[in-house]
């Protein structure tokens, strides 16, 4: 395809020539569909558990929706479809047990072996975690991607920086992923940095190429808009509610708590109306039947193909008609599509994520995890997976043996870690 070149098809370790006679980034998408990571996604939270009623998204069914919304993304500006696809299904690969929730937990676990990041343990996982190809030295190296794969996967280019501590004000609110911004976000440990430089050789520091901003946006679009009809079905949201002003006034609350303290109030008013009079919008309360699940199904699909073409036709308009590949060129997220996400994102957040009932149990889930670790850490190799207890053998430090035992954590699913908390502090 246009715009890429043999230095975005190189992996990492050279490989023997193989019979297959699919392309590099159409193989790649192939490794990652057939990874154990990518399994294991189908039990963990997307944003309440994936065992809480057989209608919510777990993490893989998010993934794939992503991949969906990526990939004709990517096919109407100019991206390699195959290349937006693999990133959209890797991108939430590095997700621990309890989603954003464990990410907190872990971070906290693994603070002296230089901190958790959901991102950063996807580029581990790709690069280091999944079995697949070893390097001459036996050392495995992952999925071992294009580089053009690996960077599209990785949403935030650059490691942890340990800046002077930030003030309260600087720290408040949270990342649009919901974690709170005191959590910094990265996208490789400093053990990782060989592979990291070699992708990123050639690319402006922090800066993510063009792929991955349209993963990101797709991944944005996503469960903002699925969320919400998650929460109506679940039966948290009430969307004939939500035009009580005193309701929208603390939805807006949330917005500046968690996602954008600048956000203006105008834009966000102006968001809340278009959404609320789109035709397909609920006339009245959810009760279950098949024409209101269809008629939310309708009402998802047309959200999502409006954002998306707001942002095709936006960044299409600045193209000069050359490639739109790697590092040339950006995706164009006009304000009133961004003023949208932020109200459905804020709708979710309020309403889903801030429920009495979900905020307890999320404090059980964080408890959980950090105790998994204490154990884990206490009992050593014997007690872990046997690929995980060959690199705590193989570790020379406290440190390495920490980040380890935060990778083995990070590899359960919702289920498994309390399957396996159950037996070890039984």
């Amino acid at each position: 395809m246009r715009g890429y070149t043999s230095a975005d098809e190189e992996r990492f370790v050279r490989e023997a020539l193989t019979e297959s006679r699919r392309p590099p980034f159409s193989r790649d998408r192939a490794r990652i569909l057939h990874s154990a990571g990518l399994r294991k996604l189908a039990d963990k939270t997307q944003v309440v558990g994936p065992r809480s009623s057989d209608f919510v998204r777990n993490r893989l069914t998010h993934s794939l929706e992503v991949a969906q919304v990526g990939r004709d993304l990517a096919s109407i500006v100019g991206c390699h479809p195959d290349v937006v696809e693999a990133a959209c299904l890797a991108h939430d690969l590095g997700h621990p047990p309890f989603g954003h929730n464990g990410e907190i937990a872990l971070n906290e676990a693994a603070l002296g072996c230089g901190g958790f990041e959901g991102n950063a343990q996807t580029f581990r996982l790709l690069t280091r975690l999944e079995a697949k190809v070893a390097d001459p030295l036996g050392r495995s190296v992952g999925l071992n991607l294009t580089r053009a794969v690996l960077d599209a996967a990785s949403k935030y280019p650059w490691p942890l920086v340990i800046e002077p501590a930030a003030s309260s004000a600087s720290a408040a609110g949270r990342h649009l992923d919901g974690v709170p911004r005191a959590t910094q976000k990265f996208g490789m440990y400093a053990d990782d940095a060989d592979v990291f430089d070699w992708m990123r050789a050639s690319s402006r520091p922090r800066r993510p190429c063009i792929e991955a901003q349209v993963m990101d946006f797709a991944d944005d679009v996503a469960y903002s808009v699925h969320d919400v009809e998650d929460g109506i079905v679940e039966g948290r949201i009430d969307a004939t509610r939500l035009a009580a002003s005193a309701l929208r006034a603390q939805i807006n609350a949330t917005v500046h708590e968690w996602y954008d303290a600048a956000a203006d109030d105008a834009a966000l008013d102006d968001a809340w109306h278009r959404l609320t009079t789109h035709p397909a919008w609920p006339a009245g309360p959810y009760t279950g039947t098949r024409r209101e699940l269809a008629g939310l199904k309708n009402l998802t699909s047309s959200l999502i193909g409006r954002l998306c073409r707001s942002v095709e036709d936006a960044t299409l308009q600045t193209g000069d008609g050359g490639p739109v590949t790697r590092h040339q060129g950006d995706l164009v997220v006009p304000e009133e599509t961004r003023a949208e996400i932020l109200v459905l994102k804020g709708i979710a957040a309020h309403l889903v994520m801030s429920a009495a009932d979900r905020v307890a149990e999320m404090g059980t889930e964080r408890h959980l995890l950090l105790e998994l670790v204490d154990t884990l850490s206490a009992r050593g190799a014997d007690a872990l997976d046997p690929v995980f207890a060959v690199d705590y053998e193989a570790a020379s430090s406290d440190s390495e043996r920490t980040r380890v035992i935060v990778d083995q954590v990070a590899s359960l699913t919702d289920v498994s870690a309390v399957s396996w908390h159950q037996r070890l502090l039984r």
